[in-house]
């Protein structure tokens, strides 16, 4: 067994260390949630913390690790003889991105409930996580439905697995730790909600710290066991701490000063619901307990409301995560009740997470979250001069709603919100037979095909004498996410008129509608001389606003070599992704300059596209009394369709991809 790397040996990540330790205390309060670059020690702190948990009487042979105290009367394997019981050390079970659902929360043998009667349960990895940690790496790059489930039973305590009627329900109390990296793409606002509190990561900057982080490494990869041992005192001393902690816990006070002062704090910051008052007050409480008080001071207030409303805060994508702490002080001094009034608190004792630790100012946005302006850079994000044919980077216009684009046909892609596919969730629309394991009975084609030969099998009892033959898989048909690829013209031409904020603003609504939908989105930019790739294909539309705010204008229209790089990059990301379908928004005027030929070059470019069968919308920026309507003929060379800026606007972009490709049904 690998010796994990000790809790107490990583270097600095005080609010990461006080998160999860306030989780061992408390799972109550609700998980974390550790957002931050690669390379920030997330993993290697979550893990270092199973260690650390407490160890748990579970009764002999309880695949569900059912407390023998108090066994759950629930209990697929119950009911339990009292008395036999073992020990054993918390378990920290991972959940892998590309999970199924029926590892997640296990797997009903409907053949033999259809021809038995019985409930044959395989469990998941949420009854093997009960009483113990689930960890979640990359937690927003798990599908969506699975995040769903994952967080209802960490809410509700329990998983119920039910297939076509027969059900069956287990405890799962665990704590849920989460980590992602922004870059990645986010999660949806309802389910950030979720998670109780969160931690912004990142790598210091001090080079003495980054020093002691790469001698601990180094010194643990030459010596696992050998440097585990050298802080074995300061891991026994934080495993008594907690457990003292969670005694101490029932005997904390949360005054109705302190109380007010979560209310008036929620109140102030605008967060969304009542659980954001409650997951503060449980984790005020549980900071004095691990300071060791018994009263809740205005100190806890305030480290709970940094680690537990930071991620509800957030309205779109766009928005940076953060609190301004000066209004949070404000308010907890203008609220301050007088059962915690202490002109002197006791920070409690010292150790790993003491304390709590704020968010340096380097570490992590202030402000209300709007996004701020940002100077003019180029592709390698350093400020530049404005040169010869360049014009500063514009502010993009208010975004505004679009309507749904998408893609034509039926598609088999990542489960989304845009364009038809086959996937495992959504309406039934037909049966077939399995192919490997059976996930989505059909149960109506089952009993159709096993029927006809209940004479001939001998059946003499109630139940049907069910075949692997018999059984067939529910077809079902819902949403995919798409590839949505933007090439954007950023030629000086584009600039004339201040088109570009209106550009730029038409962009970011497509972006924000991507979000809601869960596309991955990629970004290419032409002028001058050539095309770049400024994004290439992620699930992180932050990432791609980013980049579109900073991007200036200037040069020749070098349409040919926007479109021949957006055409590379989707035969690129086909080979990784071959099931997500692409759709290309064009937007430019039309025109083409620079080199011999760039109309026809611009052409023979776009035929790429419709000959490979591409779904593209061209949103024509061309404007004032005469027009040439280049960008709808481009629509014509590509096989798709046009839409002018000025419907794009007016929010009336009928038919944007009004079934992007009429012209090839």
């Amino acid at each position: 067994m690998t010796t994990p790397f000790p809790f107490t040996a990583v270097v600095g990540q005080d609010d990461l260390r006080l998160a999860l330790l306030l989780n061992a205390v408390s799972p109550a309060v609700g998980g974390v949630l550790v957002r931050g670059e690669k390379g920030t020690a997330k993993s290697t702190a979550v893990r270092a913390l199973s260690a650390l948990m407490p160890t748990l009487d579970v009764v002999s042979g309880c695949r569900f690790s059912c407390d023998p105290g108090s066994p759950d009367p629930g209990c697929p394997d119950g009911p339990h003889e009292p008395g036999a019981f073992e020990t054993r050390a918390a378990r920290m079970v991972e959940l892998p991105v590309g999970a199924s659902e029926d590892r997640l929360v296990g797997a009903l043998d409907i053949e033999r409930a259809l021809s038995e009667g019985v409930k044959a349960f395989e469990p998941g990895l949420l009854a093997d996580a009960h009483r113990g940690i689930l960890y979640v790496d990359e937690v927003n790059l798990l599908h969506d439905h699975l995040v769903d489930l994952l967080l209802d039973a960490a809410a509700m305590g329990a998983s119920y697995v039910e297939r076509e009627g027969v059900s069956v329900r287990h405890a799962a109390r665990f704590l849920l730790v989460g980590t992602m990296n922004p870059e990645e793409g986010e999660l949806r606002p309802q389910l950030l909600d979720r998670f109780g509190l969160t931690v912004e990561v990142a790598a210091s900057r001090e080079p003495d710290q980054r020093v002691e982080v790469v001698r601990r490494r180094l010194a643990y990869d030459d010596d696992p066991a050998g440097f585990a041992a050298r802080w074995a005192e300061e891991e026994a001393a934080v495993r008594a701490r907690i457990v003292a902690a969670r005694e101490l816990l029932p005997s904390v006070r949360l005054g109705d000063g302190a109380l007010r002062q979560i209310a008036a704090t929620c109140a102030a910051f605008e967060v969304d619901g009542m659980r954001a008052d409650i997951v503060m007050a449980r984790t005020a409480t549980a900071l004095a307990a691990w300071a060791g008080r018994t009263e809740v001071l205005a100190e806890d207030v305030r480290q709970a409301a940094l680690l537990a409303l930071p991620h509800r805060r957030r309205r779109n994508p766009f928005d940076a995560p953060g609190l301004d702490e000066d209004k949070l002080d404000e308010t907890l001094e203008e609220f301050g009740g007088s059962d915690d009034d202490d002109p002197d608190p006791d920070p409690g004792p010292d150790g790993p997470g003491g304390g709590g630790g704020q968010p340096e100012p380097d570490d992590a946005p202030q402000g209300d979250g709007d996004t701020a302006a940002r100077p003019e850079a180029g592709e390698d994000g350093q400020p530049q001069p404005s040169g010869a044919g360049e014009q500063s980077a514009a502010r993009a216009s208010e975004p505004f709603r679009t309507k749904v684009l998408s893609v034509p046909g039926i598609g088999e892609g990542a489960a989304g919100r845009r364009s038809r596919a086959r996937t495992e969730h959504g309406r039934t629309t037909g049966a077939r037979r399995p192919r490997g394991a059976l996930t989505k009975l059909h149960l109506a084609a089952t009993v159709q095909a096993a029927a006809p030969h209940q004479r001939a099998r001998g059946r003499s009892g109630p139940g049907l004498v069910v075949r692997r033959d018999d059984l067939r898989q529910a077809s079902r048909e819902g949403r995919e996410g798409n590839l949505v690829l933007f090439v954007v013209d950023a030629s000086g031409s584009m600039a004339a008129r201040q088109r570009m904020s209106a550009v730029k603003g038409a962009v970011l609504s497509l972006l924000l509608d991507a979000y809601q939908r869960r596309d991955k989105v990629g970004l290419v930019t032409f002028r001058g001389t050539a095309a770049d790739v400024a994004l290439p294909p992620t699930s992180s539309v932050d990432a791609a606003a980013a980049r579109l705010e900073t991007l200036p204008t200037g040069g020749r229209t070098p349409l040919a070599a926007g479109l021949l790089r957006a055409h590379d990059v989707l035969r690129v990301e086909r080979l990784r992704d071959p099931a997500r379908r692409p759709l290309v928004v064009l937007v430019t005027d039309g025109r083409a300059t620079g080199g011999p030929e760039p109309v026809a070059l611009a052409g023979r470019a776009a035929r790429l596209f419709a000959a490979d069968g591409v779904a593209s919308v061209v949103v024509d920026c061309e404007s004032g009394p005469v027009r040439l309507g280049l960008a709808g003929q481009l629509a014509g060379e590509l096989g798709g369709t046009a839409v002018t800026l000025d419907e794009l606007r007016a929010d009336s972009i009928a038919g944007l991809v009004k079934d992007v490709q009429r012209r090839a049904a």
